[in-house]
């Protein structure tokens, strides 16, 4: 009995590492960080749910006041998941200052929450990306202009919840 316990225990650990590689390490400062490596299909799974949803809620903190807007764009452009934004907006400047964020949507009885960090991403070519998945947005944007930036999630942490199932838990 102790032996299919031990490796009942040990088929859990293994299933519930599948898609979630991370590497801890630490800081100058010593503080202890998770990093997760990339996964282009979990980037997918959590975009399909966002888009499925079609409107989510970002989550973003200026000093120690947290402050939630609606967003609609979730694209993967090299294997990652970004969003899109203007510079000017205060949702850019609060992102600057701390990289943190949370991700919420709703949809057929479900709701999915992305703990993540959002890393802008300069490029033309990411930003031109988005624009060109997103026509609604070229009245307002363009990838040559000083105000658009796209933002990837990084050491994301996705969890899909329901009052009738359990959690499911992935990163990307």
């Amino acid at each position: 009995m102790k032996r299919f316990f031990l490796i009942a225990v040990a088929a859990l650990m293994v299933m519930s590492c599948g898609n979630n590689a991370q590497k801890q390490s630490t800081e100058s400062n010593g503080t202890m960080i998770t990093k997760t490596t990339p996964n282009p299909a979990n980037a997918l799974r959590a975009q399909q749910f966002l888009k499925e949803a079609g409107t989510y809620y970002l989550a973003t903190v200026d000093g120690d006041q947290p402050h939630v807007r609606p967003f609609g764009t979730a694209e993967i452009f090299e294997g990652k998941l970004y969003i899109q934004t203007g510079k000017v907006k205060n949702v850019y400047k609060q992102l600057e200052a701390n990289p943190k964020a949370e991700i919420c949507a709703f949809k057929d009885g479900k709701w999915i929450r992305i703990v993540c960090e959002l890393v802008a991403d300069e490029r033309i070519e990411a930003k031109k990306d988005m624009l060109d998945k997103n026509e609604s947005l070229r009245s307002m944007y363009n990838e040559n202009d000083d105000n658009t930036i796209v933002l990837y999630l990084r050491n994301a942490t996705a969890t899909i919840s329901s009052f009738t199932s359990d959690p499911e838990t992935f990163t990307f």
